[in-house]
């Protein structure tokens, strides 16, 4: 039996936030099971499922520790001249920047939020 797997993701506006993630990933949001669920590859593997929650069994909007992580490998340019200009493409797409980015030994990273407040961490890393 095979198994696969992928990250779901509850959305008030499941086509709106799958647009926001297709432009940040660089893939064409594809339709899902339903008129509210919509589906990305993800880039290690599986999907994306952005879907709108039965009004029968609400999920509620929530903080904490989970959250999705996208990466890049720097190119040419460095991690953080890279990571600015992916900021400000997000920030365009509606997200709101939680804290200034930074270098770190790994690379350079910004936590944001989504355009329906989730959690998200944009990551570039150097070329080994």
């Amino acid at each position: 039996m095979e198994m696969t797997g992928s990250v779901v993701l509850a959305a008030d506006h499941p086509r709106a936030l799958a647009l926001f993630y297709g432009a940040l990933l660089d893939v064409e949001p594809q339709p899902g099971l339903s008129r509210t669920h919509w589906r990305l590859p993800w880039p290690a593997g599986g999907w994306l499922e952005v879907y709108a929650p039965s009004e029968s069994r609400s999920q509620p909007r929530q903080q904490g520790r989970l959250a999705l992580c996208l990466q890049r490998q720097a190119e040419e340019m460095g991690t953080l001249p890279l990571l600015t200009i992916w900021i400000s493409t997000a920030l365009d797409l509606g997200a709101t920047l939680l804290d200034s980015p930074r270098q770190e030994p790994f690379g350079a990273e910004a936590w944001l939020l989504d355009p329906e407040g989730n959690r998200l961490l944009l990551l570039v890393l150097p070329i080994t």
